[in-house]
């Protein structure tokens, strides 16, 4: 079927060592048979992810990017425990073949799970894939609700309690994000210093302490090819951990690009959330309120952290184009988008009366 998601050809510079990925998985599922096809799928702009076939057998591998990373950041090790422990209690979470910490095999920690065989919706339908209004908004109720469900999920049930810090997770989001952004900083990106006083000076306490994603969006959800409103698995595990659920709300929201947007929003549209029939992004804070049963007076706040911390995910990338620690040709602009989330955010917080 030619809407399951497809991976390609490997970009010049990420290509794996085959021998040794083959090594390594005849030692985790010793009846594999034959060589490996690898390929690499093109979304994404942080970890790589590689789909590994043994002819009708596919399994997908993910690993951090190549060239010099924030040593805290894209810790395989840790997303695959993670997803290991949801597993049980979040059954749309991939199973986990195998976990390498040995450097020797691929030069990176590293691990492998299951491929799901499904549609993921990535900045259009795909081809051959036509919902009517009403179908997209069913389509986009039951996604929501992926994540309700997962704000539900006991911590403690999951084993995932330890990732927790208590109290005080809005404050070491802003404080971490702000430090990130000014570490990250180039000589062509505004400071974002009034976004980020704003934002410290708002704050709000923690409305709750749950497990949340950090990246959930349309592209990281995967849908049944033969009933396209029921999903099948949720991935990108990397940033998961224990805190608020506005936050993570927020997160989400600052890539709900909306039909009406101005125009460089649109630009930085990676799912189709523009197509009618979609939530609007006050109907998804409005519908998700309902579902959870939390409250918030206004979600202002939330949505202009969401977008801060884009432009400091976007900032970090642009970061390593611009100085040669990347060549990849994607992040070019970042550096324009990272400018423009600014004024954005800016002119948020003037129409804002919190």
């Amino acid at each position: 079927m030619t809407q399951i998601d497809q991976a390609v050809a490997i970009r010049e510079g990420e290509e794996l060592d085959v021998a040794a990925v083959d090594r390594f998985m005849k030692q985790a599922l010793p009846d594999l048979i034959g060589e490996p096809s690898i390929k690499q799928y093109p979304g994404g702009a942080s970890n790589l992810t590689y789909q590994v076939d043994y002819g009708d057998r596919s399994f997908v591998l993910r690993r951090p990017p190549f060239g010099k990373i924030a040593k805290s950041a894209h810790d395989m090790l840790r997303e695959a425990r993670v997803m290991k422990a949801l597993k049980p209690v979040y059954p749309y979470v991939p199973d986990i073949i195998a976990i390498c910490d040995d450097h020797s095999v691929l030069g990176a920690d590293f691990y492998v799970m299951e491929r799901l065989k499904g549609i993921i919706l990535r900045q259009d339908f795909p081809k051959g894939f036509e919902l009517g209004e009403e179908d997209t908004r069913k389509l986009c109720l039951n996604v929501i609700d992926k994540l309700v469900d997962l704000h539900r999920v006991d911590p403690e049930a999951a084993g995932l309690d330890h990732l927790g810090k208590g109290a005080g997770y809005v404050k070491r989001q802003i404080t971490g994000w702000s430090d990130r952004f000014r570490k990250a900083r180039t000589d062509d990106v505004g400071d974002f210093e009034k976004v980020m006083a704003w934002l410290d000076r708002k704050m709000p306490d923690d409305v709750a302490q749950v497990v949340i994603h950090n990246d959930f969006r349309f592209d990281n959800v995967v849908l049944n090819p033969d009933n396209p409103f029921e999903v099948i698995g949720v991935l990108d595990w990397e940033m998961a951990t224990i805190g608020d659920p506005l936050m993570d709300l927020g997160n989400s929201l600052a890539y709900w690009v909306q039909a009406d947007d101005e125009g460089p929003f649109q630009m930085l549209r990676r799912q189709p959330t523009h197509r009618p029939g979609m939530l609007t992004r006050q109907e998804v804070v409005d519908y998700y309120l309902e579902k959870s049963g939390l409250s918030v007076e206004r979600f202002d706040y939330y949505e202009i952290y969401g977008l801060f911390r884009l432009a400091v995910i976007i900032q970090q990338i642009y970061y390593r184009f611009y100085h040669g620690q990347t060549k990849d040709k994607r992040f070019a602009a970042f550096g324009h988008a990272a400018n423009y989330l600014e004024k954005r955010c800016l002119k948020l917080i003037e129409a804002s009366d919190l």
